[in-house]
């Protein structure tokens, strides 16, 4: 509960933070207010590249991909760190909730099946002996 904790939280995208221990009745509280109060924007974009939360689709031009959850996730943490390159290692570690595992290339045929989806036009790029990157127009 105490205020680095919290602004770590908000930081990585947290809307609300309830603090142990807390009453059932506040969490319901606030539970509502989540539900009854519309998202800010129900898209984010990098360039020509846009996620829309409500249907979990991406646009690229005029490309159309429906992603699983998963290549949702990983799309939005690459486009949240746009124009930085993202190991694999915290790829694993913030999408997967995996530590490092040196054998696994789950990452890699992810944002392979991304790529596909998204055409030849795909702004995920490979960062050599590091990870990914997405490009920043």
């Amino acid at each position: 509960g105490d205020v680095a904790t919290k602004l770590r939280a908000f930081e990585l995208g947290a809307r609300d933070y309830v603090e142990k221990p807390f009453s059932l009745d506040e969490l319901l509280a606030r539970i509502k207010v989540h539900l009854v109060r519309p998202l800010a924007s129900n898209s984010v974009r990098a360039g020509e590249l846009e996620l829309d939360y409500t249907t979990r689709e991406a646009r690229l031009g005029s490309t159309r991909a429906l992603l699983s959850d998963r290549e949702f996730r990983l799309l939005g943490y690459l486009v949240e760190h746009a124009g930085e390159a993202v190991s694999r290692e915290r790829l694993l570690s913030e999408v997967w909730g995996y530590g490092f595992d040196p054998g696994s290339n789950v990452v890699d045929v992810c944002v392979r099946r991304i790529r596909r989806r998204l055409g030849p036009n795909s702004p995920i790029e490979t960062v050599r002996n590091v990870g990914y990157r997405l490009a920043a127009d």
